[in-house]
């Protein structure tokens, strides 16, 4: 079995030593993702919608990376400091994934790496190994 590594600019990732993604024949995992901008700043501080909508887009660049796309996650799991605030993370959730709804689940915790985050996002997918 083959395996494929997706990096982002994230500082945690070289700091904590893991990568954003990693493709296992036609497997994909996407690791927890947290809204943050090209400059590594927390993005949209206080906006559940938009945070959540920015994790998912830092997710379909690795799926991409790795040749998959949104169609192909299978199960989302969403990590929220603020569980009230569920109805803006499931509709930048539902939006994204249109026709292609995968298997999730939401939890609430009680913090993230920075206070400023809401939501943390991972994502499993599947692919064919023929797409290229």
């Amino acid at each position: 079995m083959t395996f494929q590594r997706a990096f982002s600019a994230a500082p945690w990732e070289s700091e904590i030593g893991y990568c954003r993604a990693l493709r296992a024949g036609d497997h994909i995992y996407v690791t927890g993702t947290a809204p943050v901008d090209v400059d590594g700043r927390v993005y949209s501080p206080g906006d559940a919608y938009a945070q959540a909508r920015r994790c998912l887009e830092i997710i379909e660049r690795a799926l991409h990376e790795l040749g998959a796309d949104r169609a192909c996650v299978v199960r989302t799991r969403m990590f929220v400091t603020d569980i009230t605030r569920w109805a803006d993370y499931g509709r930048a959730h539902r939006e994204f994934f249109g026709a292609h709804p995968p298997a999730t689940t939401m939890v609430e915790v009680k913090a993230l790496i920075d206070p400023q985050m809401l939501i943390e996002i991972e994502a499993d997918a599947v692919a064919s190994s023929t797409v290229p």
